[in-house]
């Protein structure tokens, strides 16, 4: 018996998406190629119904880009890179985590900086501060005209250097750009560091964080089953 061919208006209904949105994401490839019929409909089967409901899944989780690409290696067999790609958003993800923890020990760690005296500031020079971050001094200047560091300036030499408080900045900047933070909601970030009284507000971005990131290993778990079932459908029939 004949199945019966799916339309983009089928596969549309399930998740409340336009028809067009249907036929771009198998223009994108996010699909497999469609059939058409001899008047040049597109003729879907329960394959692209799941596949499209795996994409769906892992969009969440992974980000469009990733997810795209994991249909994309699924669609050609090939398993070596669609597991790499699973495991690279996994470890990507373990990353933010691990970063999301020292934000909030450093966030513990914070001590009242005392003022630099009237003479000449103490502190650590632009090249050495990048050096330390890791990062190239260009990027500093960058942060200082986003209104993220304020360095002092040396009386003698009009250097930049960088007091102790200024490192702190520096180094929760560097911690919150690892997480994905723009420059102006770091500004906001470190405006607070400055503010007396501010942790309760730097305590509640610290909590959305890390329930963003809970959030999204909900997504990638769920997104398993959708996806599992999409391979086992392309996977050739085993022999009685």
């Amino acid at each position: 018996m004949t199945r019966r061919a799916l339309r983009p208006a089928d596969l549309a209904g399930e998740h409340g998406l336009s028809t067009q949105a249907v036929r771009n994401y198998e223009d994108a490839g996010i699909l497999p190629p469609a059939e058409r019929s001899p008047a040049g409909y597109r003729q879907y089967s329960a394959v692209h119904a799941q596949a499209l409901r795996a994409f769906l899944a892992l969009r969440p989780g992974y980000g469009h880009q990733t997810a795209a690409a994991i249909m994309h290696a699924a669609h050609r067999r090939d398993d070596e890179n669609l597991f790499r790609l699973i495991d690279r958003a996994h470890a990507d993800l373990l990353r933010e985590r691990d970063t999301l923890d020292e934000v909030a020990a450093a966030l513990d760690a914070l001590a009242t900086v005392p003022a630099p005296d009237d003479g000449r500031p103490e502190g650590v020079t632009i090249g050495a501060l990048a050096h330390q971050l890791g990062m190239h001094p260009a990027s500093l200047r960058k942060w200082e005209k986003a209104g993220i560091l304020r360095p002092d300036r040396d009386r003698v030499t009009g250097h930049r250097v960088y007091p102790p408080g200024a490192v702190r900045d520096a180094k929760m900047a560097r911690h919150l750009r690892r997480g994905g933070y723009l420059l102006p909601q770091i500004k906001l970030f470190v405006d607070q560091l400055r503010v007396a009284g501010g942790t309760a507000d730097l305590e509640h971005m610290l909590h959305e964080w890390r329930a963003r990131l809970r959030h999204r290993s909900r997504a990638m778990l769920a997104s398993g089953r959708q996806l599992d079932e999409y391979l086992a459908l392309l996977a050739p029939a085993q022999p009685a």
